[in-house]
């Protein structure tokens, strides 16, 4: 993506995601930070003033700081737009149209953008104002509940998720639309506007949407492939790992008997049917712990699993998969410079091309940091981008450090 040029108003998660996923395939992305900066900046790890999740996100991005409340700031953020291929934000339905950025204005003086929109609920319809972030849109879109009723009453407490399932799919759904439309764009010589919405992202990408749909009763039996339903082991030398199919589905079911060379277990009244299995689920699962006890290492289980076609997978931390033959092989983690000396290890890219090289990650910017080069590529002279700094327009906060400050300019007022 060499010469594509992304405006980026996003914040948090969704959209700096989706335009940090462009700029890794070498796009030049432009992060547009209001004076109150994103909130991920203040995120703990920080190491000299910039943030893990931050630098996690944003780093390579340049960025400059505009308060579009001060007369004139508009006009700025209006001529980076008529320079941009893409633009990606995730405020609110209509937030944008308030300053005048909304995609009509934009398409208007720049007919090829493309312009893509990341929210809960969508552009349009009766929830399109609704605040969005992934643990709520995860509990309206099914997700929440797929988990609630599967862990049952192992549960002391209702729990949600971890990690933000509907901020990082919505983020990359939104990359595959981006590109879809350069390539329209490429054909008809015009961008367009994307609606992007996490509710729709997360029932897109539930592979299970369809029996919930379909209200389907599968009473003991566990949908394919079963994952929530897949068991926990010990290995020989005590390492925990999991299985990637089921004791109870009645395909899967087969495989450990194959692995195990027990076909007799399939005539065993209390392993007959899937509800057999699962009311004596604890007896069939020490069976096959004591089986894997019978090897003398992880890698012998591995060949006989493998074998009867049954992946398995020890239970690593990130460090510990970063540490691994393979974490080496592929390059896991990269380092960006954390602006004071050190480095802020990140996770590697998810692909290799062929032909292309990905150039190295860039170091994650201060606020405001290209202030002066972005708008001066745009074309304003350094007079008029003094001035946009005096009146506050341009900001860059106090609390920068001097290396930032010094490529900047001054500091507001």
């Amino acid at each position: 993506m060499s010469g594509v040029k992304v405006v980026d108003f996003s914040r948090v998660l969704a959209g700096p995601l989706c335009a940090r996923t462009l700029l890794d395939l070498g796009a030049t992305v432009t992060k547009v930070e209001p004076p109150r900066p994103d909130v991920t900046r203040f995120a703990l790890p920080s190491a000299g003033g910039i943030s893990g999740y931050y630098a996690q996100q944003n780093a390579g991005k340049r960025n400059v700081s505009l308060d579009l409340n001060v007369p004139g700031a508009r006009e700025l953020a209006l001529r980076l737009c008529d320079e941009a291929d893409i633009v990606v934000e995730n405020f609110r339905a209509g937030a944008l149209a308030y300053f005048g950025l909304d995609y009509a204005t934009l398409a208007a003086r720049n007919p090829r953008l493309i312009y893509a929109s990341i929210t809960g609920y969508g552009q349009g319809g009766p929830w399109r104002s609704r605040m969005a972030y992934a643990p709520t849109v995860q509990a309206e879109a099914g997700f929440t509940a797929n988990s609630l009723r599967h862990y049952g009453e192992a549960l002391i407490a209702e729990r949600t998720d971890g990690l933000s399932h509907a901020d990082v799919y919505s983020g990359l759904q939104g990359v595959i639309a981006i590109l879809a439309a350069l390539h329209s764009r490429e054909k008809s010589g015009r961008g367009q506007s994307i609606d992007i919405a996490m509710a729709a992202t997360l029932m897109a990408v539930n592979e299970r949407a369809h029996v919930d749909l379909s209200d389907a009763d599968l009473g003991a039996e566990p949908a394919l492939m079963g994952s929530t339903d897949c068991p926990f082991f010990k290995g020989p030398q005590g390492q925990t790992f999991t299985v990637a199919s089921s004791l109870v589905g009645s395909l899967t079911f087969r495989l450990y008997l194959a692995a195990m060379r027990r076909a007799d277990l399939a005539h065993d009244a209390r392993f007959s049917s899937a509800e057999a299995r699962r009311q004596n689920l604890p007896a069939l699962h020490a069976i096959v712990q004591a089986w894997i006890l019978t090897f003398s290492d992880m890698a012998a289980l591995d060949a006989q699993f493998d074998e009867a076609k049954i992946a398995m997978g020890e239970i690593r931390t990130l460090r510990e998969l970063a540490a691994s033959e393979w974490g080496e092989y592929w390059g896991a983690v990269q380092e960006v410079s954390d602006r004071q000396g050190g480095a802020i290890r990140l996770p590697g890219r998810p692909w290799r091309f062929s032909e292309d090289e990905l150039e190295p990650l860039g170091p994650p910017a201060f606020q405001g940091e290209h202030n002066r080069e972005v708008f001066a590529e745009v074309g304003f002279t350094e007079p008029e981008i003094e001035a946009y700094l005096e009146s506050g327009a341009l900001v860059v906060p106090r609390t920068r450090g001097a290396a930032a400050t010094q490529t900047s300019g001054k500091s507001a007022s």
